[in-house]
């Protein structure tokens, strides 16, 4: 008696202290938002910034004068209007978009026209194309529905298809995920109770400035991010073909994307084994040379200088992305400057490369921090970059948290792969056959069974 007192006074105190954690984190959302007004002369940022203030601010309210449970869902639906349907609305209706959106469609209508998505002279910066081959598809709806009427007005958008690809990702991540081959009840209960959990975190996720800002003025990053973590729950499922698919897509759209690769393949060698890793590895280089080499053998030149020298500044026009990062920094510089910057990138690379050889990944938390870390340098340390690349390392690491993969992961997944079966192992974090159970196992299950009876009683 004495002790489910305890515990009762204790889940009070825990709830008491959660009501004030939403407005709080809504405010700080809100103030965030409402800057944008004030110091950003970007259009689409100043339109943002208005409606998800409101947004944010009427969360904000709604948090703290509702109770439970509404006090968590009313927001964040509040949050999802202001911040990302009003204003993606307004700015797709309006044609307000960041000049991405722009090269993601003339590429688009390039690669349509001429089967490359690059322009042989470029002059104008408007007229680089910074990305690979892959992001022109998001541009083909507008080639194939032209400018006018209400559907190329609604569906040409290369935004919609953007976040389209992002959200596709996100649930096709937890549905991987959550299927495990048979499995107790209680493993059953645990992955309905889980689907809950995401469902909830994945939204106040997309309310968030993280992800609401780019998704409503540029979605360019969106679907890389997506397809990075659908590979990595592909991972943790032991799928390395399907794993391999999806990076491909993902480095066909931006260079930024390969680091995931030997990500990806260190955490299938290390739950699953060499054999599948090695399947994934070449699945993702063969994918991606077949969506990349026909655009670079059509123009070797151009997507040389559009997608690996101006970015990095060292084309014949300046790079727009010009946020006072370190790497920024030093580039200006001059040359030694320069080289200083891609020495430390390269060292920072190197020093991650090595961890996953020392220390490779072991669940899906793992990989995504790791792959966070390796984007945070390579972002940090760039000679030319933005601080809303920065955007994809938090993404990362939220959904891996969110989507309860690193809890499960191989654990649930049975007798693992076909190496480990004949070396007599198992994968890493896997159950063991037989009848005895690992003592993390039986502490799961005890806490398990504790939940089901304090909600049967």
């Amino acid at each position: 008696m004495i002790t489910w007192r305890v515990e009762r006074e204790n889940s009070r105190s825990a709830a008491r202290g959660a009501s004030w954690w939403w407005p709080v984190g809504w405010l700080l959302a809100a103030g965030w938002a409402a800057a944008f007004p004030l110091v950003s002369d970007v259009g689409t940022h100043r339109v943002w910034g208005v409606c998800a203030a409101f947004g944010y601010t009427a969360a904000a309210v709604a948090a703290r004068v509702l109770p439970r449970p509404r006090a968590v869902r009313v927001p964040v639906v509040l949050a999802l209007a202001g911040a990302v349907v009003l204003p993606l609305l307004l700015l797709v209706l309006t044609g307000q978009a960041q000049s991405e959106v722009d090269v993601i469609e003339r590429s688009g209508r390039l690669l349509y026209a001429t089967g490359t998505p690059y322009l042989d002279a470029p002059r104008r910066v408007e007229e680089y194309t910074p990305y690979l081959p892959g992001m022109a598809l998001l541009g083909i709806p507008r080639a194939l529905l032209g400018e006018h009427g209400w559907a190329a007005r609604y569906f040409g958008d290369a935004r919609v298809w953007c976040a389209a690809v992002f959200l596709s990702c996100l649930v096709a991540s937890r549905a991987v995920v959550r299927r495990r081959p048979g499995g107790s009840a209680h493993i059953r209960s645990h992955v309905r109770d889980g689907d809950g959990r995401f469902a909830a975190a994945t939204a106040v996720l997309i309310a968030s400035p993280v992800v609401a800002l780019p998704l409503c003025v540029s979605g360019v990053d969106l679907p890389l991010a997506g397809l990075c973590v659908l590979a990595i729950a592909c991972a943790v499922r032991g799928r390395p073909v399907a794993a391999g698919l999806v990076l491909a897509a993902a480095c066909s759209l931006k260079w930024t994307a390969w680091p995931a690769i030997p990500v990806v393949v260190a955490l299938l060698g290390c739950a699953w084994g060499a054999r599948r890793g090695l399947r994934c590895a070449g699945t993702a280089v063969a994918g991606t040379a077949l969506l990349v080499l026909p655009s670079a053998l059509l123009s070797p030149g151009p997507m040389v200088e559009q997608v690996l020298a101006f970015p990095t500044g060292r084309g014949e026009l300046a790079t727009p992305a010009t946020s006072p990062l370190p790497g920024r920094l030093l580039a200006e510089q001059g040359a030694t400057g320069w080289a200083v910057a891609v020495t430390l990138l390269l060292c920072g690379a190197s020093a991650v490369g090595l961890s996953l050889v020392l220390r490779p990944p072991r669940d899906s938390v793992g990989a995504a921090d790791r792959l966070a870390v390796g984007l945070s340098i390579a972002f940090l340390l760039a000679p030319a970059g933005r601080f809303g690349y920065l955007a994809l390392p938090v993404l990362l690491v939220v959904w891996a948290r969110s989507v309860g993969a690193g809890s499960v992961g191989a654990r649930w997944s049975g007798t693992g792969s076909a190496d480990a079966r004949s070396s007599g192992t198992r994968p890493v974090g896997a159950p063991s056959s037989g009848t005895e159970t690992a003592p993390q196992d039986r502490d799961a299950d005890a806490q398990l069974a504790t939940a089901g009876a304090g909600r049967r009683s």
